[in-house]
């Protein structure tokens, strides 16, 4: 092995590379991090199983969470720039941070790092200790990793999907709903649907066609709020409105969360509307491949009994 650092200790580097404030395409800092880490010709060299360059590997899994704790900004199309929540992690963590230590920040509200809710570890004492992650991981059997470890980069895919649609216009975000719901079967042989005039929706932002002629349609309602936004009673309401003298039934999906009120009145309102929150509609993009593309695929095999009767 050639002693090549875990992806946590790509973190403050990259940062660090990026202190000066100026957008760099991740081609052009990936080297600059290697040079900052003093990494050697053997080290650079080292490959995953894929091909892929393991240190560039591990500067992209520091990239991503950097960028999902709100440390770094993703301005464009792989094109990185420092926020000063990044700043601010240099100078707490000068020689070098784990991500525990990282996440640990966002629990406290005074901080501009951002709760990593879908994986967020609480701190625990001391801080020596290993996790109970770290416990359950080396105790795992090796298809239990690898189950675990899918499920850990769709947990982070999620939570960088929330925050690219939220980036977005409203107009992307109401295409990319029909494109999930077109994706999981809906919209009939011919696989009709359409986004409406925002200028004049009427509270309703899609609708596609469920059989040829158009007969059954499904309505949707899109928001694109951010995460402390939530979608209230008022909103539900005004879409059921909407929805009187054209259909009994509707679906609502949003980038945040639906208050109690919403969701209790979703619950007896004689239209039927189905909810569709943040985390459930990122968990629905990565199940129909809306947004996210297969990276790699992996086959795990055991003894063909048959073969050996």
């Amino acid at each position: 092995m050639s002693g090549l650092p875990p992806w946590e200790g790509f973190m403050i580097p990259t940062l660090k590379v990026l202190n000066d404030g100026q957008v760099r395409h991740r081609r052009e800092f990936q080297p600059l991090v290697a040079d900052l880490m003093r990494l050697s010709e053997e080290q650079k060299g080292e490959k995953l199983p894929s091909g892929d360059y393991t240190y560039l590997n591990r500067i992209g899994w520091a990239v991503s969470f950097l960028t999902n704790v709100g440390a770094l900004d993703r301005p464009r199309r792989a094109h990185y720039q420092i926020t000063p929540a990044g700043k601010e992690l240099i100078t707490l963590f000068p020689n070098g941070a784990r991500e525990r230590d990282i996440k640990a920040l966002g629990l406290d509200p005074a901080s501009p790092i951002r709760v990593y809710e879908s994986t967020v570890i609480r701190p625990t004492a001391p801080q020596a200790q290993p996790t109970q992650e770290e416990e359950e991981t080396s105790s795992m059997t090796p298809i239990e990793q690898v189950q675990s470890g899918i499920d850990r980069i769709n947990r982070d895919v999620a939570t960088e999907l929330l925050v690219r649609l939220q980036g977005k216009e409203p107009a992307f975000f109401e295409q990319a709903v029909v494109h999930l719901l077109l994706a999981m079967g809906y919209g009939g042989t011919t696989g009709t649907g359409s986004v409406t005039q925002l200028s004049n929706d009427g509270g309703i932002d899609g609708v596609i066609d469920q059989d040829v002629l158009g007969v059954n349609r499904v309505y949707i309602q899109a928001k694109r709020y951010a995460e402390g936004n939530t979608v209230g009673r008022p909103d539900l309401q005004a879409f059921v409105g909407a929805l009187a003298g054209k259909a009994d039934s509707g679906v609502f999906m949003t980038t945040s969360r639906f208050s109690e009120g919403a969701t209790i009145y979703a619950q007896n309102v004689p239209t039927r509307i189905i909810l569709i929150d943040g985390q459930r509609l990122t968990n629905l993009m990565i199940r129909y491949g809306v947004g996210v593309q297969v990276r790699e695929t992996y086959h795990a095999v055991d003894i063909d009994e048959d073969f050996f009767e």
